[in-house]
C-alpha cells in the first residue's frame, strides 16, 4: 500500500513537471543581446575619500604581549610514522601462524 502511495505521488510530480515545461513556449524566441551599462566615473581619477573608523571609536589601541606565541602551542603529541611501522612489524612477527596450510 505504501509503495503505491509513493508511486502515485511520483506520477503526480512527473505530470506537474511536464505540464509546467509546456508553458515555456509562451516566451519569445527572439534573442536579446546583453547590454552592459557604462560607468564613466568608475575608472576616472578622483580624490580619495576621508578616513573612516570601522570600529566605531575614535581611539586606536593595541596590546603588546609579554609572552612569545611559541609558548602557547598545542600539547598534541603525534607518534612518528616510522615508530608506528616498527610496532606493527613487531606485532606481526609475534602473531600466531596458521597450523594447516592448503595448497592447490
Amino acid at each position: 500500500m505504501r509503495n503505491m502511495v509513493i508511486a502515485v505521488c511520483f506520477l503526480c510530480v512527473l505530470c506537474a513537471t511536464a505540464a509546467f515545461a509546456q508553458t515555456a513556449s509562451v516566451l519569445s524566441n527572439n534573442p536579446q543581446p546583453t547590454v552592459v551599462p557604462e560607468h564613466v566615473l568608475h575608472a576616472s581619477q578622483h580624490a580619495m575619500a576621508d578616513d573612516q573608523n570601522l570600529r566605531g571609536t575614535s581611539a586606536y589601541s593595541y596590546e603588546h604581549g609579554s609572552e612569545p606565541l611559541w609558548q602557547f602551542g598545542s600539547d598534541k603529541h603525534e607518534t612518528p610514522l616510522g615508530d608506528v611501522a616498527r610496532a606493527y612489524r613487531k606485532e606481526h612477527a609475534i602473531d600466531r601462524r596458521a597450523l594447516i596450510v592448503f595448497e592447490k
